[in-house]
């Protein structure tokens, strides 16, 4: 080859390598039916998961719920069973195990059972709970509140 001839490949190459590429769009720029779908997507999104989400809330909230009134009964039963057992008895330690006896039976009866937004309810529940064991350290039992899948109760 002579200098200053090139050969037929050699116009293909130059071709291709000065042409300019082709101009895209930023892929942050979407087209309008992209916005359209993304907004349809995030709409159907947003109404499936706050159908699940209330579905979820309302099973969770009914087991929790369960629970306490589970918890609640079987104090209440326990304190109705020991005012029957402690009703005839005058002794003065008998009459401190039926002023707490009372003052257990009296929270448990102002316990907002029907009110989930109550400010108060876990530290009711808690004083409760408090109640339930000096009950139990004066009449000088071992109680033993369990949950399970069969259902729950105390035992001692």
């Amino acid at each position: 080859m002579r200098p200053g001839l090139r050969g037929a490949g050699w116009a293909l190459r130059r071709a291709v390598l000065t042409r300019p590429a082709p101009r895209r769009r930023p892929p942050e720029v979407a087209s309008p039916p992209q916005k359209r779908f993304h907004g349809e997507g995030y709409q159907e999104g947003y109404e499936e998961g706050s159908s699940l989400g209330l579905i979820e809330g309302r099973q969770h909230g009914t087991l929790h719920g369960a629970r306490i009134g589970s918890e609640i009964g079987c104090y209440q039963g326990f304190a109705f069973a020991w005012r029957c057992l402690l009703h005839g008895c005058a002794t003065e330690k008998d009459s401190k195990k039926m002023k707490a006896l009372e003052s257990l039976i009296g929270m448990i009866q102002k316990f907002p059972y029907d009110d989930p937004t109550y400010d108060k309810l876990h530290e009711d529940l808690d004083k409760i709970r408090g109640k339930f064991k000096q009950l139990c350290s004066l009449l000088n039992v071992q109680p033993d509140f369990k949950i399970s899948a069969e259902g729950s109760g105390l035992s001692f």
